[in-house]
């Protein structure tokens, strides 16, 4: 369902922004009712998700991983049925203009939910990059032990990764049964990591790092610090070492041998494929658009990154030769690191930068700080070359820009700042971090939300920061239309994989000749394109329509025209719809023409 159906209408936004009043009494038992489903809804999906409850500080279900089980999956699917048949029964005319966009809010993730579900993606997906391999040992990065009780519960969880795994394998052997089945690919990557971790003595896995903790504020310290280190690597060494050798056995010996090859790696080969990433295309982009129309749109906007590209390369490197400053850029040994630890210096200078110049250009600010953290060997091989970790909203962790180091002799000194805007200032960090401060939002509206409105929102702060002054040179601007491109390719390649019947290769093919990305990043990104069906679309869909609304206000308002107050339209609410976004700024347009 499109939340198009569920928007507030464009005067009643206007009146809220105002701070009057529509002119009739509202019906306190439908906010009352909103309220109340809201937070069930949202204590629910702590409940089903208690990972993401720990990324959040809430400890409740700390001892806990979540129920992949048919079972626990199917109890999932009827308490979001549930939950959403009753949000409808909420009249939209007995609700505030603010209410209403939180009702549309809700049915949104409620159907997006369902739809997930219905995709049944733990019956085969294989995941290198965000599988239990790489997701456990990310766990003490969101868990915050201080107290015995918070050791206790690590423990706990760290146990129950045996079974956990026990059930994930036996979702795959189920998914085979239907005939779907994982890509060559994904699997042979998801086997060389647990390779490379069972070969670890498990007093090396990352699962340990919370023992280097000392807490000498707690009861008998030495005693229980003691405790906590027997527990813990007994749980690893006897429960959680022998579950991934399990696993890894299963992938080698039952999986691998059928999985689908290079030229059958999308969604369309896959029974119920072409339904599943339909309903992806709605849950990524909270629009309903076509496969078609998204490739056309990436074909048009890998045009214009051409053509761009070809009028700075002629300033920066003296040639407008596509494949020559592709030939340049990927093979100049000056254009790249040479040290992990250079990467990680400019990210930091970067960031640090971003962070001095965001007071002229915004009005809100986040309280919580961003920091550049390491990824990682568990996972960096065969990652991004970056992601953001959102902060817990209690001020225990900062928002952690995760740079990957690996390899820096492949990391593009071009791109690093580009990059560095994106994930952390003025991208996601800021977004999302005002996200989780705003007052007056229930709690899924502060830390859930559109993909097209989240990464689309890190996309434009991209070219934003040129306009801030941010980029150190021509140079560092060809990394932002490098970055730009390879939005653009996603497009192409997404659906290109998912409903044309592209090969792996040919996918990976496209981006070489389209893009200036090093080549291992982009075999590790059609690998996440692979792994995650219509996430890749999110972003050139929301940047487009953010970068149309700035358009329409400049337009519209002339000399009035605020950048700060742009911003902040748009920040204030949330990760709404895009549609949700276009009413929200077209009132915040509204009112200053009120105030003319």
């Amino acid at each position: 369902m499109s939340c198009r159906q569920h928007v507030a209408s464009r005067s009643l936004l206007v009146l809220a922004l105002m701070g009057l009043s529509p002119g009739r009494g509202y019906a306190a038992g439908g906010s009352q009712l909103l309220a109340r489903l809201c937070d069930e809804y949202w204590q629910g999906t702590l409940k089903a998700g208690p990972t993401t409850a720990t990324s959040l500080g809430d400890h409740r279900y700390d001892s806990m991983l979540e129920d992949i089980s048919p079972a626990g999956i199917e109890l999932e699917r009827r308490r979001l049925e549930e939950t959403l048949a009753r949000v409808r029964t909420v009249d939209e005319r007995d609700l505030s203009s603010a209410e209403r966009i939180t009702r549309a809010a809700l049915i949104l993730e409620l159907q997006n939910g369902l739809d997930g579900i219905a995709c049944h993606f733990e019956d085969w997906v294989v995941d290198p990059l965000n599988g239990p391999q790489v997701g456990f040992m990310s766990l003490p990065d969101i868990t915050a032990i201080r107290t015995p009780q918070h050791a206790a519960d690590y423990v706990l969880r760290c146990r129950a990764m045996g079974p956990y795994l026990d059930q994930h394998i036996a979702n795959l052997r189920r998914g085979l049964a239907a005939g779907r089945v994982a890509a060559h690919d994904q699997v042979r990557k998801v086997v060389e990591e647990l390779d490379a971790l069972l070969a670890q003595p498990v007093e090396k896995w990352a699962l340990l790092l919370p023992l280097e903790t000392e807490h000498p504020d707690w009861p008998a310290a030495a005693a229980a610090a003691a405790t906590f280190r027997r527990d813990l690597t007994s749980a690893v060494r006897e429960v959680v070492k022998p579950a991934f050798a399990r696993y890894r056995a299963v992938l080698s010996r039952e999986i691998m041998p059928v999985a689908r090859p290079q030229d059958r790696a999308g969604l369309s080969f896959l029974p119920g494929g072409a339904d599943c990433y339909r309903r992806q295309i709605r849950i990524q982009t909270s629009l309903d658009l076509t496969p078609d129309s998204l490739h056309q749109l990436g074909l048009e906007q890998v045009a214009n990154f051409r053509r761009d590209l070809s009028e700075l390369g002629l300033r920066a490197l003296g040639t407008g030769d596509i494949a020559a400053i592709q030939k340049k850029l990927r093979g100049d040994t000056a254009m790249h690191f040479r040290t992990a630890g250079e990467v990680e210096a400019k990210a930091s200078e970067a960031l640090a930068r971003a962070r001095a110049a965001i007071p002229g250009w915004f009005g809100m600010l986040p309280k919580t700080p961003c920091e550049v953290k390491v990824m990682g060997l568990y996972e960096a091989p065969n990652s991004t070359v970056a992601y953001y970790r959102q902060p817990a909203p209690d001020g225990s962790r900062p928002g952690y820009y995760m740079i990957n180091t690996y390899a820096p002799e492949t990391r593009p000194r071009y791109e690093a700042e580009a990059l560095a805007f994106h994930e952390s200032i003025p991208g996601h960090h800021l977004q999302i971090a005002i996200a989780q401060e705003l007052t007056g939002l229930p709690e899924f509206r502060k830390h859930l939300g559109t993909t097209a409105f989240v990464e689309g929102w890190a996309l434009y702060t991209e070219r934003l920061a040129d306009e801030m002054g941010l980029y150190s040179s021509d140079l560092d601007r060809i990394g932002k239309l490098s970055y730009d491109a390879w939005r653009s390719c996603r497009l192409v390649v997404d659906t290109g994989l998912h409903a044309m019947g592209w090969s792996r290769q040919q996918a990976i093919d496209y981006m070489l000749e389209n893009s200036v990305l090093a080549e291992n990043n982009i075999v590790n990104e059609v690998d996440r394109y692979l792994s995650w069906p219509g996430q890749a679309l999110a972003y050139k869909v929301g940047q487009l329509e953010i970068l149309k609304l700035r358009d329409e206000g400049k337009r519209r308002l002339g000399a009035r025209f605020d950048i700060k107050g742009f911003h902040d339209a748009v920040l204030r609410n949330g990760a709404v719809a895009l549609p949700v976004l276009r009413e929200q700024v077209e009132a915040y347009y509204a009112q200053v023409e009120v105030g003319k």
